[in-house]
């Protein structure tokens, strides 16, 4: 086994036997796993663990799985890989049409999964916008698909909600965000006004990730619009 991805899954499941089973195997291959017995349960970790990838069963006891994953769209392109004992075409092709990233009909195999896993979250590293797996500005990379960042070549211990903030600038190089556009994506649409959260890990940010934090090189701030990502054109 290579170096450990890093990479934080949610296991949505209210079997504990698949639930551990799962968590077993990824945590063996280097996984972070958080997970969830119902959808309750569910949202409440992403909106503070914030995975980079979930694993979705369907039939949750407090609500429909498609009603999850419908929810989650409004607010989240995190990548969703169903597992269900539904096997028709019309579950599979309801669950694609709502936003999930793959489809995969228990009972499944170990390396089946884990494959899966990888394709989405390669896909989910490459943004509309074009970002390759591992982004490089000046000192700065950040690479997304384990998780790692580093400055001239010493990797920087990031916080959750540091990466997610982080990470929605490397998807977005040199590209204007609001302050909400931040908010959203690092904390959740319940937090899109609590913009001093957003001013404070920012400036931490800066701090473990900028040669001067003062003068800043990568997060330059847009004033009385929000923050951009200063970054090399390849």
């Amino acid at each position: 086994m290579n170096g450990p991805p890093g990479a934080r899954i949610l296991v949505v499941d209210d079997e504990p036997a698949i639930r551990r089973a799962v968590r077993t195997n990824l945590v063996h291959h280097g996984y972070q796993v958080e997970t969830a017995e119902t959808g309750q349960e569910a949202l409440e970790c992403l909106s503070y663990r914030h995975p980079d990838l979930v694993l979705l069963d369907l039939g949750l006891p407090d609500m429909d799985g498609l009603d999850l994953l419908r929810d989650v769209r409004g607010y989240s392109n995190v990548p969703i890989v169903v597992l269900s004992v539904r096997g028709a075409e019309r579950d599979k092709v309801a669950a694609l049409d709502l936003g999930a990233d793959d489809y995969l009909t228990k009972p499944f195999g170990v390396d089946e999964l884990l494959a899966r896993i990888r394709v989405a979250l390669r896909h989910a590293a490459r943004p509309a916008s074009g970002t390759a797996a591992v982004f490089r500005t000046g000192d700065l990379e950040v690479d997304l698909e384990r998780r790692r960042v580093a400055v001239g070549g010493r990797e920087v211990h990031l916080t959750p909600t540091e990466y997610e903030l982080l990470k929605a600038f490397v998807s977005h190089p040199n590209k204007v965000l609001t302050d909400r556009m931040l908010l959203q994506q690092a904390w959740g649409p319940q937090y899109e006004a609590e913009a001093h959260y957003l001013h404070v890990y920012v400036a931490r940010l800066r701090k473990k990730l900028e040669p001067d934090a003062q003068q800043p090189r990568y997060l330059a701030t847009e004033p009385g619009v929000g923050y951009r990502l200063l970054a090399e054109e390849a």
